[in-house]
């Protein structure tokens, strides 16, 4: 399990404090907000928990407004859990075809995250939580990503991407291969991976890291304020091969348990306007 001190910055412990002085009313602070996640830093649990993890921190942030980046064809939430959670939510997509095939009941905004925002001024300085799964790393500058979430988050907002990351094999072989080639491996490997139900989108990879002197500068560089690096060690592209899978899962315990960061395989970035 993640230790709350290295979830935020130095200084994160004593803003807590203050903001719940303030009041049993105030949103908890960033570092707090995780902590009560009991977040555990296997791959596993990153993927069936980060559902939880976001209607969670929407709690505790006291989220009204919140937005999906990327979010297509698959939101996180159905309309009911949207009504149930009592927020205002937006699906995020650079595609028109993928947010066409929503049901109805969601509310859309087809802009590229990486891009030019001068078309959804309606949705900047508004957001209180954005966030997106596997969807940073098909950004192709990754650093105006971040910038563009910045001017879209109301202030106080969190930010918050789930990434697969540099250097762990599988995502460093799918950005050396050519788009196409890349993408018929996914589909061979998971049936489930078709053009029509889940598409493979070419993979860049910028800024998908999970070490903390790799993104935090530049998150601080365009002034978040309170930065988590969380990383999650192990991948499941290895399960049809038994030698392999097994001495990738040893190897997987060993850079989790000391914490090398440069080997992990995913990441939730977290970070606050």
């Amino acid at each position: 399990m993640l230790a709350p001190d290295t979830l935020t910055r130095p200084g994160a412990a004593e803003a807590t404090q203050s903001q719940a002085a303030a009041g049993a009313n105030a949103p908890l602070g960033l570092a707090a907000a995780l902590a009560a996640l009991h977040i555990e830093n296997k791959s596993d649990w990153a993927w069936d928990n980060y559902k939880r993890v976001v209607h969670d921190l929407c709690i505790a942030l006291k989220a009204h407004r919140i937005l999906e980046v990327g979010g297509g064809r698959d939101p996180l939430f159905t309309p009911a859990e949207i009504e149930e959670l009592g927020v205002e939510m937006t699906v995020n997509d650079i595609s028109p075809k993928e947010l066409a095939v929503l049901p109805p009941g969601y509310n859309t905004a087809c802009f590229d995250i990486a891009g030019d925002l001068s078309g959804v001024g309606h949705l900047l300085n508004t957001q209180d939580l954005a966030f997106s799964r596997m969807v940073f790393e098909h950004v192709a500058d990754g650093q105006r990503a971040w910038a563009n979430l910045y001017e879209v988050l109301a202030p106080g907002g969190v930010a918050m991407a789930f990434i697969p990351t540099f250097y762990s094999v599988p995502f460093v072989l799918n950005w050396l291969l050519p788009d196409a080639l890349a993408a018929a491996i996914v589909k061979r490997m998971f049936a489930h991976r078709t053009d029509e139900d889940d598409p493979v989108f070419p993979a860049r990879y910028s800024w998908c890291f999970a070490t903390e002197g790799t993104m935090r500068p530049m998150l601080s560089k365009i002034g978040y304020r309170e930065i988590a690096i969380l990383p999650f060690y192990g991948h499941n592209y290895y399960v049809r091969f038994p030698l392999v899978r097994d001495v990738h899962k040893w190897f997987s315990g060993l850079a989790q348990s000391s914490d090398m960061r440069p080997l992990a395989s995913y990441a939730y970035i977290v970070a606050r306007k």
